[in-house]
């Protein structure tokens, strides 16, 4: 997870390299809402209920799922079929979404709480992003940090299937704001660094940490501000 930079920029200025892959990775990630927000639309009218009938089969199936199709992307990602891996991928994921937002627009305030969830990630990505880009720093030394913390977290995740503890579930989502917020400064920071030179995979990783963000956001709101109707 810790790539070998080079001096790719002097100061603030990109080497056209860099900039290519940052310009093409941010239009990667805005074009990846369009298919996200088609599955949360499906997601959000679906009935899923069959899957809390056996959540942890469920739960198994979806990340056996989540990482194949990472690997597929991965192994794809210098193709056109890594570029329509990646966008069937935000398709699924948003699909995935849909049942939460479903909950939380059915809170007397849920559109106040999705709109302040979404209003928190932009922001969040946006600051990140202007320091990431600005910085002469070399972020790198996180990697090892994030791997270990990336590995921790997803123990403790499938820990809290069997568990099914409420309070150990916010306490994952407030780790996973954090997390995901260090790992979209270091995927970005790569990206400038000359560490990370494709952009699907630079879009890939930056898409599951603002995903993650944005979710963890949102449950973290709906249990402390949310209004029962």
């Amino acid at each position: 997870m810790q790539p070998n930079y080079s001096a790719a920029r002097t100061g603030a200025v990109l080497a056209p390299a860099q900039h290519r892959v940052l310009r093409n990775t941010y239009w990667l990630l805005a074009l990846t809402l369009v298919p996200t927000a088609i599955g949360a639309a499906l997601g959000f009218n679906l009935d899923l209920s069959f899957i809390r009938s056996n959540p942890v089969l469920s739960i198994v199936a979806t990340l056996a799922i989540f990482y194949g199709w990472i690997f597929a992307i991965e192994r794809n990602r210098n193709s056109v079929i890594g570029l329509g891996l990646l966008l069937g991928f935000t398709l699924f994921m948003g699909l995935l979404l849909g049942p939460l937002l479903r909950v939380a627009l059915g809170l007397a305030n849920g559109g106040q709480v999705v709109m302040l969830a979404a209003g928190m990630t932009a922001a969040t990505f946006f600051a990140l992003a202007t320091v990431a880009t600005t910085t002469r720093r070399d972020f790198s030394f996180l990697g090892n940090f994030l791997l270990v913390g990336v590995i921790v977290v997803m123990l403790a995740v499938v820990a809290n299937i069997f568990l099914a503890s409420p309070l150990l579930h916010l306490v994952l989502c407030g780790v996973f704001v954090v997390l995901s917020s260090m790992l979209i400064l270091y995927h970005l920071n790569a990206v400038v660094q000359g560490g990370e030179t494709n952009y699907i995979s630079a879009t890939l990783s930056l898409y599951i940490a603002i995903y993650n963000l944005f979710s963890s956001l949102l449950q973290l709101l709906m249990a402390f501000t949310g209004q029962r109707e």
